[in-house]
């Protein structure tokens, strides 16, 4: 896929593997609108980017769902349309299920789940005017598995799923992509933004995320994945891509091994 001329919104672009896959665009000739919270790091992004003069600013906190309605609608005015969605904006969890302030919980949904379905939609109408797009998800492993640790993170990802699965079918004829990925443990700032049982921050990098898969490695199996109109890709080292199978297929001795097995 020649990727010059295209216009990519990405969120949660200012760290991970949103800034990974904000490279590796900018390096294709691509035309880059980037959001994300954190307007100092994004900028950052911006000028690290090889084309800064191609790279767009939209600052965004996509679990307040009316700004989210609103900067699509200044995105789609400015560059008339986005050939590439890359929803990647997202918070993780470490908290037992029990522990968990409802807060929090709801905190995740409208973030994960919720916040990903408001962006899509900010800019689906318009894609399917033009019966052209392509919409991709980043999910994780756990939304095709349940781990300790993440009962609300596993139950927004897995929501994606149902809805972009649901989505594809309903928009088959419209020549629009929908691309699920479920990444393992990646070398993010996953864990040290994720929530505790009382909504603050960890503040801490997990050993198993500090061991994980580097973002440029992810960025770039998403694009072969993009490129190859795949509808889901698992990107993740042999435990996880265990635990997947274990889990369809032999999900008693899941369930056994997941709770024995260290997931942070």
């Amino acid at each position: 896929m020649n990727f010059e001329q295209k216009n990519i919104w990405i969120t949660g672009a200012s760290s991970g593997i949103g800034e990974a896959l904000a490279y590796s665009f900018a390096r294709r000739g691509a035309t880059l609108i980037l959001s994300a919270r954190n307007e100092k790091e994004l900028t950052r992004v911006k000028m690290n980017c090889a084309s800064p003069d191609k790279v767009y600013m939209f600052p965004l906190d996509i679990s307040n769902h009316s700004d989210v309605f609103k900067t699509g609608n200044e995105i789609l005015e400015k560059f008339g349309h986005i050939d590439i969605l890359i929803n990647n904006a997202g918070v993780s969890q470490r908290s037992k299920a029990a522990e968990t302030k409802f807060q929090v919980d709801e905190n995740i949904v409208n973030t994960n789940f919720l916040g990903t379905v408001a962006v899509t939609k900010s800019v689906l109408s318009e894609m399917l005017i033009r019966n052209s797009g392509h919409i991709v998800i980043i999910s994780s492993v756990v939304g095709k598995i349940g781990s300790p640790l993440r009962s609300s993170y596993a139950a927004s990802k897995h929501a994606l799923h149902g809805f972009f699965d649901s989505l594809r079918v309903e928009i088959a004829s419209k020549n629009i992509g929908v691309l699920i990925v479920c990444p393992g443990f990646v070398r993010t700032n996953i864990s040290i933004n994720a929530l505790t049982a009382q909504g603050t921050k960890q503040d801490t990098m997990d050993q198993a995320t500090k061991n994980g898969l580097s973002p440029d490695y992810v960025a770039r199996k998403i694009i072969e994945g993009i490129t190859a109109n795949k509808e889901e890709i698992w990107i993740a080292g042999f435990k996880e891509l265990l635990a997947i199978n274990l889990k369809r297929f032999l999900p008693r001795l899941f369930s056994i091994m997941i709770g024995r097995t260290k997931v942070v």
